[in-house]
């Protein structure tokens, strides 16, 4: 009975009643980067990573200062945003590899076998903005990162909306940019790389010859393959109109990047030492100039994306919504996200990147870009969060929805009008030893430690204290006990064994 109390008060449905006519209507494409720290963009502060083509889609739009993931890891977040449900709703609340299928984690084993592919997936009655969008006459298309269901499930793009899929149907398989294969619809798309699993640099290898990390940089670059079939799809759809859903696999690990973008930072930031491959993904000559290159190349396809878009006419009445997964990678050992202050204004201590709910985990830099109808160079400081999107596609459509949702619309913030806000934002994360976060206004509180059984709630302001460094909780009672119970009145028991935290169960 619970769950249904919660349903009936929690979720939110905010489309608008009269469907409108599609002539009129504009594209969508939401461009989502992987492990994309708030600081790494010029126009947020970044000060040794380019990004002029993003610095100038955020100056002709608008920047949403406080737009948050749904999650701090990859495959929840991908899903809370793909069906407009918060984590205590959700089906898919952390990464679970499916690893009771065999040896999952070998690039070998999965290319021998598709079945060890793929994480769990969704459940076949769940619904993404893509089969919405679908059925008010768009066409559909996604590149790029999937991770919401196994190539032989019900749960491939194909079967959630898209007509059309090209990229890594497996988030472990995007952890090499020059994958055995990439999946065009439901079929593979065999490549000119080889297997190549990892592990530390060979001991007969000379770690500090340029040649000994040519096994890591091959033939076809995945990105590449993907950024193609992205201009190809909107080349298709000049008199249609369209969503594309590009999911980038780039900065996220392994450091691999094109060799111009390579070279130029090697020259900007001078020699360095090689990472060796001793804590996981691959070896690397050059680590900070690749990292960088991998931006700067996002950066670099954005720009094509929208060059793209003003040649075939379709850019003015285009809403791009340009964000990320999750904060930066912990992987510091390979990313120096000290040096590049990836997580910007959160910094504080490692807790502020991918894998928390702090704010520089789950914070994440997000533009917005549609010049007939939003003023260029605005900025918005209104809260909003992934599970948001399907809520303002469903408001700028109009479409009426016959299930609930648990955004709300951010159209109204775009145009530049008054918006209510949320009663609050809610995560839960069934990883990294149980974490639930929630926010009320300026309030933010966290629970951390959940596996080890109940955990006092941390309160910051984080309009005072973004960094979220002096605990309030003793002095704020009454506040801790409000966001306490609006965070037992959002979590729901998961479906799936494996993301359950049993202690918020026991409510």
């Amino acid at each position: 009975m619970k769950y249904i109390i919660t349903c009936i008060t929690l979720f939110v449905v905010s489309c608008s009643q009269n469907k409108k006519s599609v002539e009129d209507l504009p594209n969508f494409i939401f461009i989502l980067a992987d492990d994309l720290g708030y600081g790494e963009l010029g126009v947020l502060g970044q000060q040794f990573i380019e990004t002029p083509n993003l610095d100038a889609l955020a100056k002709s739009g608008m920047i949403l200062t406080d737009h948050y993931s749904g999650a701090p890891v990859c495959a929840p977040a991908r899903a809370i945003l793909m069906t407009g449900l918060h984590a205590g709703h959700n089906p898919v609340r952390g990464n679970s590899e499916w690893g009771e299928r065999g040896d999952v984690w070998s690039f070998k084993s999965m290319f021998e076998n598709s079945n060890l592919e793929g994480q769990r997936p969704m459940p076949d009655s769940i619904r993404t903005i893509a089969n919405i969008l679908k059925s008010n006459g768009y066409k559909t298309g996604m590149v790029g990162k999937w991770g919401l269901g196994a190539p032989n499930t019900t749960s491939i793009p194909n079967k959630k909306g898209f007509d059309f899929f090209y990229g890594y149907n497996c988030q472990r398989q995007a952890h090499n940019l020059f994958p055995t294969h990439l999946w065009r619809n439901s079929e593979r798309h065999i490549l000119n790389n080889t297997v190549v699993d990892k592990g530390k640099l060979p001991d007969h290898l000379n770690p500090k010859d340029e040649e000994s990390y040519a096994l890591y940089h091959q033939n076809d670059y995945a990105p590449t393959l993907m950024h193609n079939e992205a201009m190809a799809f909107l080349d298709r759809n000049i008199n249609q109109k369209f969503f594309l859903y590009y999911a980038s696999p780039l900065p996220h690990l392994p450091l691999q990047a094109p060799k111009k973008w390579v070279n130029y930072y090697r020259e900007k930031f001078g020699k360095e030492e090689p990472y060796l491959g001793n804590k996981g993904y691959f070896p690397n000559f050059s680590p900070r100039a690749t990292y960088a290159a991998m931006i700067s190349y996002l950066d670099e396809q954005v720009g094509e994306l929208v060059a793209k878009l003003k040649e075939n006419g379709q850019y003015e009445n285009t809403l791009i919504v340009f964000s990320s997964d999750n904060g930066p990678t912990h992987k510091d050992e390979q990313v120096d996200i000290h040096f590049f202050n990836s997580a910007g204004i959160f910094v504080n201590s490692k807790n502020t990147v991918k894998g928390n709910v702090n704010e520089g985990g789950i914070r994440v830099p997000t533009i917005a870009s549609w010049p007939k109808k939003i003023k260029a160079g605005s900025k918005s400081d209104h809260p909003s969060i992934f599970y948001d999107y399907f809520a303002t596609v469903c408001d700028v459509i109009g479409a009426k929805l016959d299930f609930k949702i648990d955004g709300k619309s951010y159209l109204p913030v775009l145009l530049g009008e008054e918006q209510k806000k949320h009663d609050y934002l809610y995560w839960e994360f069934p990883s990294y030893t149980g974490q639930q976060a929630i926010r009320v206004n300026d309030w933010k509180g966290y629970k951390k430690q959940l596996f080890e059984g109940p955990s006092k709630l941390k309160l910051f302001n984080i309009k005072d204290d973004p960094k979220e460094l002096n605990d309030l909780s003793e002095d704020y009672p009454d506040v801790v006990k409000k966001l306490e119970s609006l965070m037992k009145s959002a979590h729901t028991k998961a479906t799936i064994e494996k993301f359950n935290i049993p202690v918020l169960d026991q409510y």
